[in-house]
């Protein structure tokens, strides 16, 4: 997943287009612009509002420079020049506010640099090669062994059982450890804590999809999501508890259908509700996570949701992990009554430490990521390991039986399957 600025095609375009609100500002860049034979017409007085604006109904330019000294929230106006932004415009920001996780979020957004006010021509000069060196870079081809997509659902049994927490740390796991491209996708749209693990803004993209559908694309994928890490992207929200959200569900599974053509991995952080709500969320999923605790009530959803994958979605592998186990004796259910209640054995089970929970809250971090090395987070790190595998089995035995697979025997077959009959001379 690429940042919202990132490259593209950046022929036929302006090689250099600035927007600032002070005239020192522009003598600086006119005469850096001077310098590079660039029109000085291009530095225009305005600043990221002008620039939204502009390049809403024009070309982006090679190299944007950008002023954010008029705007009151940075890092969330920054969203809107992403939406009028065409990939390969490397952007280049100026403001007054000096603050390091105001530089790091703005990076982290696809920005390729902030530079404080006043501007001094050394330091714009020194930003403008950067950029020319990146867009003229040559392109890495990266020799790599294309695997099948693994679309993974995380269901809690009871609100509180650790669902989110395990949907995030996967998500982290599945890219820092399996070296996956992955996206995670939290559909609680009103409480989805997806984002907040991770200590990120959500942004609007989430309630974006939901409002219009139509434009869901690979474009909108790539400026939507929050990037977390170098292999792991987020969309979640945080949606007016006073606005209800009304939708027949049609944009989630879109988002599903673009987040697997352009990532190796799905997390589904999926609320009871929505499955109940929106069952065809399922259809794409090959894995479904259960995540459960040791009590009454988990241990009769648990059959219910069981049932429910049984006689609605027998294609999905149920994988059953219990979450926040108590010592021997202090919970509600022992594990063999609790596995004889449901008639199946756990798959997976992970005791309850409330300092390394409490660690990874204060940290704003997964608790995998958090915890990384600690025996006690063992059981995360399993299972993201038993997903990976259960996905390349099953494309293995789709590719043997003829039927597809990303393995390439399954794409000779489904290409043999495309190509037109010709009749015999």
């Amino acid at each position: 997943m690429n940042a919202p600025f990132s490259l593209g095609k950046t022929a036929q375009r302006e090689p250099f287009v600035a927007f600032v609100c002070d005239e020192f500002s522009a003598d600086t860049l006119r005469s850096v612009a001077t310098e590079h034979g660039w029109p000085i017409e291009k530095v225009l007085k305005g600043g990221l509002r002008n620039a939204v604006q502009t390049l809403a109904v024009s070309a982006s330019p090679n190299v944007l420079f950008v002023d954010l000294s008029e705007s009151g929230d940075p890092l969330n106006d920054i969203n809107g020049l992403a939406e009028v932004c065409e990939p390969g415009t490397i952007v280049i920001a100026t403001g007054q506010v000096n603050d390091v996780r105001l530089y790091r979020d703005l990076v982290a957004s696809g920005i390729h640099d902030y530079l404080l006010k006043p501007l001094h021509p050394d330091m714009v000069r020194d930003s403008i090669v950067q950029a020319h060196a990146l867009l003229n870079a040559p392109k890495a081809v990266e020799a790599s062994i294309e695997r099948p997509h693994c679309a993974t659902a995380v269901i809690g049994t009871r609100g509180g059982a650790g669902a989110s927490t395990v949907a995030t740390s996967l998500a982290w796991l599945m890219g820092e450890q399996e070296k996956r491209s992955t996206a995670l996708l939290d559909l609680d749209v009103h409480f989805g804590t997806g984002a907040l693990s991770l200590d990120l803004e959500p942004g609007r993209g989430l309630t974006d999809a939901i409002e219009n559908p139509s434009r869901i694309d690979g474009l909108f994928i790539e400026r939507a999501m929050v990037r977390a890490g170098e292999r792991l992207s987020v969309l979640s929200a945080e949606a007016p508890i006073n606005a209800p959200i009304e939708t027949d569900g049609s944009a989630f599974y879109q988002l599903q259908e673009e987040m697997r053509n352009a990532f190796e991995c799905t997390i589904v952080d999926l609320p009871r509700t929505m499955l109940v709500n929106h069952p065809h969320l399922i259809e794409e999923v090959q894995t479904a996570v259960i995540v459960t605790e040791m009590t009454l009530a988990a241990a009769r959803d648990t059959i219910r949701l069981l049932s429910w994958f049984r006689s609605n979605a027998p294609h999905v592998k149920v994988v059953l992990f219990a979450n926040r186990i108590h010592p021997l004796g202090a919970q509600e259910i022992s594990r063999k009554d609790f596995e004889g209640s449901i008639e199946r054995k756990l798959d997976f089970v992970m005791a309850f430490d409330g300092k390394l929970a409490a660690q990874a809250a204060k940290l704003g971090k997964p608790l995998a990521e958090a915890a990384k090395g600690n025996r006690a987070v063992a059981p995360l790190v399993e299972l993201a390991r038993h997903l990976c595998r259960l996905t390349e089995d099953d494309d293995e035995a789709a590719a043997d039986t003829g039927k597809g697979g990303t393995s390439l025997v399954g794409k000779l077959a489904k290409l043999r399957a495309r190509l037109p009959i010709k009749a015999k001379k």
